[in-house]
């Protein structure tokens, strides 16, 4: 069989309309991200508040713009399953986790977006979440272990993250709960390959908590082969801003989710020259967010 070579002039406009729309295809292929958004609060699973209706919106808008998304929260225990059709995924369920020696059976239960398209997976276990509700109980008191349930909420979802084969590009936490994801994910797990080439923002909010931390907080986050010397030092008391300095620590960007956010938090980021979208993030568009993806 011989092909005739073809002039350009010849060809039709279709081809060339097909050219062009393949570039701008691929280009838009190459774009796409892959991001992983975990936050203690999302509606309508949990009332309204500006980190849960904004974490409803956020990975919807960012899916939009081409975007593949997983999304991850706490199982709280004022969450009703049966209304939102939570049932629990075995394949991923059953590891236990082990803080300060002790055994915490991790279980993985996933819901719908339906509207957006987008399934939410949640992090439960009976020691910390079941029947629990946030930050404080019905009476108002912080619950005594919120420090050991920000170490088993960052490790459930990471091991839960590999279990998917799914390797995010961006990592995106918000709220108190998640805080210890940077750090684990730049040390303990930097060489999973999952999170080998992941990078990592963490949105600030208003203060969540007022009760420091127990002193003993640092001994209990290793795991693997982690060392103190991995974590560094943290401010003392372990109060609020000590929590969130340790998570910028190990950011690759930072976002003002409030326009009251503690003004030292922001400068303490860029004091160690890390990128930080300032302003008030709940307001931008979603476009704002997902270039400053790409600045990092």
């Amino acid at each position: 069989m011989v092909f005739q070579k073809i002039p350009p002039n010849c060809l039709p406009n279709s081809y060339f309309f097909f050219i062009s729309s393949h570039i701008i295809y691929k280009t838009h292929r190459m774009s796409e991200k892959k991001i992983l958004i975990i936050a203690d609060q999302i509606t309508p699973f949990v009332g309204q508040s500006p980190m849960a209706d904004y974490c409803r919106q956020l990975p919807q808008s960012i899916q939009e713009l081409g975007n593949d998304i997983r999304t991850f929260m706490p199982k709280w225990g004022n969450i009703n399953e049966r209304r939102n059709q939570l049932h629990e995924v075995i394949r991923l369920s059953g590891m236990n986790l082990i803080i300060d020696d002790t055994d915490h059976p991790l279980i993985i239960k996933v819901a719908s977006l339906q509207s957006a398209r987008i399934q939410v997976y949640f992090i439960d276990n009976e020691d910390y979440f079941q029947n629990r509700l946030q930050v404080t109980d019905k009476e108002g008191v912080e619950y005594e272990d919120n420090d050991e349930r920000t170490i088993f909420f960052a490790r459930g979802v990471l091991e839960t993250v590999k279990k998917l084969r799914w390797n995010p590009d961006i990592i995106h936490c918000h709220g108190w709960l998640s805080a210890l994801i940077p750090l684990y994910v730049k040390t303990a797990y930097s060489e999973e390959p999952a999170f080998r080439e992941s990078k990592v923002v963490y949105s600030l909010y208003d203060q969540a908590f007022k009760q420091n931390f127990h002193d003993n907080y640092p001994e209990i986050i290793p795991t693997k082969d982690m060392t103190l010397s991995d974590i560094g030092s943290f401010q003392m008391p372990l109060d609020y801003n000590a929590v969130m300095k340790k998570a910028i620590d190990f950011s690759d960007g930072v976002i003002c989710n409030s326009p009251s956010v503690d003004a030292t938090l922001p400068a303490y980021a860029k004091q160690k020259g890390i990128p930080v979208l300032e302003g008030d993030a709940s307001t931008m568009e979603a476009n704002i967010i997902n270039d400053f993806y790409d600045t990092i």
